[in-house]
């Protein structure tokens, strides 16, 4: 299998937390891909057309993308039902549990976006506090979900979410904000999975 992949992209990095807990990481070859919201990549969309990563090449050459599709994918070749529950409330709650935390990381990748590819000047104040208000209201429900017990997908999104705001937004203070979910993130940011994939220093 081939990933296209950067290390700073929390959907790319949920897909290699994946790949650790299923054991399935030593059979995914990297091919460094950048991206850009203004910039085209011929390579990447010749794959994928919306040029985004993460995109993963099976061994049979089928394109996968992206990050909920690749994630259960590779649940299926570890003989399924491991990361994603097989069926019931299990399976509701984490794929609920999955789509917030990809919620929070598109607002959050939004306002990214909006800094670091725009100068000062040009900025749009409003579009950015909205974003964040979104992001902020994701992370206030994250808090009250019970995200302990089995390391699902759900638990799994929760933790890039959280990796990716240390990541680009370390002032943000949601640590006091969100004590509960703090004192979670702390027990479950030393696991092997996660500290095998984090993000390069910004």
């Amino acid at each position: 299998m081939k990933l296209r992949h950067n290390p700073a992209s929390p959907y790319v990095r949920k897909v290699m937390v994946v790949a650790h807990e299923l054991g399935l990481a030593d059979r995914i070859e990297l091919l460094s891909t950048a991206v850009s919201p203004v910039e085209s990549n011929a390579a990447l969309a010749a794959e994928n057309p919306l040029m985004k990563i993460p995109a993963l090449t099976t061994d049979d050459g089928q394109v996968l993308f992206d990050s909920p599709v690749i994630c259960e994918y590779l649940d299926s070749v570890a003989g399924g039902g491991k990361v994603f529950p097989a069926g019931g409330k299990a399976r509701w709650t984490a794929l609920r549990q999955q789509a917030l935390g990809d919620g929070i990381l598109d607002a959050l990748i939004l306002c990214r976006y909006e800094i670091a590819a725009r100068p000062e000047e040009k900025r749009h104040a409003a579009w950015t506090e909205g974003q964040m208000r979104k992001a902020h209201q994701g992370l206030a429900a994250l808090e009250a979900e019970d995200l302990s017990g089995p390391r699902t997908i759900g638990p799994i999104t929760a933790a890039c979410t959280l990796g990716y705001l240390d990541f680009r937004f370390p002032n943000d203070g949601w640590r006091q904000r969100h004590p509960r979910l703090a004192a979670w993130y702390k027990g479950v940011e030393t696991l092997p999975s996660i500290q095998a994939t984090k993000p390069p220093a910004s």
